[in-house]
């Protein structure tokens, strides 16, 4: 089963690094991809740029609205995503657990849901 990871962090504690520190984090997580791969359950991982990026669009009424920035107020941002094959949500947790960014936040693990053509 696929399991969508969201990795939710503070954006200023990863502007905080140094160069050296950002640059082993990187390091690091690119090696856990490596290993998901390895083990058959990496499917694709990315990083988000910072939420002064990001739009919010919704349509009500027929009418498009976008703005500037995340939808919700809050603290943390969701910074990347690692999409896994697990076999099932404990599986799935545990390989979420050993995300390098998720030191820095929180990692929320979803089962995907395949949607099917009538």
């Amino acid at each position: 089963m696929k399991y969508l990871c969201l990795i939710y962090l503070e954006e200023k504690s990863l502007e905080a690094l140094t160069k050296g520190q950002h640059e082993a984090l990187v390091a690091e997580s690119l090696a856990y991809d490596d290993e998901l791969q390895k083990r058959g359950h990496f499917i694709v991982a990315q990083a988000l740029q910072p939420v002064r990026a990001a739009k919010s669009v919704r349509t009500r009424n027929g009418k498009l609205s976008a703005t500037d920035g995340p939808f919700a107020e809050t603290k943390e941002q969701v910074g990347g995503f690692i999409l896994v094959e697990a076999r099932d949500v404990d599986e799935a947790i545990q390989l979420a657990a050993k995300i390098p960014v998720g030191r820095f936040g929180g990692i929320e693990v979803r089962p995907i849901q395949e949607l099917a053509r009538p």
